[in-house]
């Protein structure tokens, strides 16, 4: 075998006279190559059709002429207007969902074909030394690797790009969800646009700003995450990993606070009584959930969290007739007032008093033992005498 420089391309061993040998096999190579290509990777059958068809025997017609075209030379294998071919070939398989796996596959499939088919070229046409067959192994192998390195270049750009979208869509999702007042129809493409596959509840978990990187990753297909001066909001969709079991696990030592599941539109909201929840509680390493602190904070004038604790203690009622819920929410105030005494109730409201033990058994069957923890009964007063 004849001893090349080090600078030496691999094709500068190739036989100039492959060229001749081979060009002529070119018309039933190139569709033989393209079909056993897309035969040895089942996954390219999901795309079957003309446009796939042509441009894979585009690709592979490419890649053949251009290897008879270096044969002998010391040409860089790829030229620019070549090279964005395969670039454009790896970023399609980026758009289709699928990764470098299945390319360098398909690669290695047309790397044996084209040796086997060089081989078999040359061989018709004269006596082959072995040094040649070496060599043009040599060559093949190198002029894939080149073809391998602009696919997925291509596939890396494409990856990069989509990132890149899709940062910027769930920033717009997040700002308009903080901003509040969206319409709901540009907020419900917003959403749809990072794959929440509807916009209901939402919750809102502050976090100290260099956990926004990681809350991002953690909760990508469920949330999204603003980042501001002091901190970072993580806003959740509702959902199983929005519970108050999976993030307490989730947020354990991460200083975090979580606001109210409130409807999309009052997110901010939900995020001012989080800040003010930080500010009355603190936090710490174990999660602190706004809707604990509801009572504190609407007795420090928080009209919000007022609401939400009136939805959350009167929600047992909701079912109700009008008349039939306000009959029972008189009974149950004065009841609370009165400690429990059924005489006083009763000569409050003006009713019988085996009317009031008739109301209150329904209240029990409502409420069940609520009525019997000390704090739901101060939150029901709290709620109840606000109503007032």
């Amino acid at each position: 075998m004849t001893t090349a420089s080090a600078s030496a391309t691999p094709w500068q061993r190739v036989p100039t006279d492959l060229v001749a040998a081979m060009r002529p096999r070119l018309p039933a190579a190139v569709p033989a190559i393209a079909e056993a290509v897309a035969a040895a990777n089942p996954a390219f059958a999901e795309t079957t059709g003309a446009k796939f068809d042509r441009d894979m025997r585009t690709a592979v017609q490419v890649a053949l002429d251009r290897f008879l075209d270096l044969a002998g030379t010391d040409e860089p294998a790829l030229p620019p207007r070549i090279r964005e071919v395969f670039v454009a070939l790896g970023a399609a398989e980026a758009r289709e969902n699928r990764g470098p796996e299945l390319l360098l596959g398909a690669l290695r499939t047309a790397a044996r074909l084209l040796l086997r088919t060089a081989s078999a070229a040359l061989a018709e046409s004269r006596p082959v030394t072995v040094d040649e067959i070496i060599d043009l192994s040599d060559a093949t192998s190198a002029f894939v690797d080149e073809l391998a390195s602009a696919c997925t270049d291509g596939l890396a750009r494409q990856l990069r790009e989509q990132a890149g979208e899709g940062d910027r869509r769930r920033r717009r999702a997040a700002d308009l969800l903080l901003r509040g007042g969206a319409p709901a129809d540009v907020a419900r493409e917003a959403v749809a646009a990072i794959g929440w596959p509807a916009l209901d509840r939402v919750v809102p978990v502050l976090l100290p700003a260099d956990q926004a990187r990681d809350a991002r990753f953690r909760f990508a297909a469920d949330g999204v995450v603003a980042e501001r001066a002091r901190d970072a909001v993580l806003l959740l969709r509702s959902g199983p990993r929005a519970e108050r079991g999976a993030l307490t696990e989730a947020l354990d030592r991460r200083d975090a606070v979580v606001g109210p599941a409130l409807p999309w539109t009052e997110v901010p909201e939900a995020v001012r009584l989080a800040e003010r929840a930080a500010e009355l509680i603190g936090t710490g390493p174990v999660p602190v959930f706004v809707e604990d602190h509801f009572a504190a904070l609407a007795l420090r004038g928080e009209t919000g969290a007022l609401a939400a604790l009136s939805a959350r203690r009167l929600e047992p009622l909701a079912g109700l007739r009008p008349a039939q819920r306000e009959q029972l929410l008189v009974t149950l105030e004065s009841w609370l007032r009165h400690w429990g005494s059924r005489a006083a109730v009763s000569a409050e409201l003006f009713v019988h008093p085996q009317t009031v033990s008739y109301r209150l058994n329904r209240l029990r069957e409502l409420f069940g033992p609520d009525l019997d923890d000390p704090d739901a009964r101060f939150e029901l007063l709290l709620v109840l005498t606000q109503r007032r």
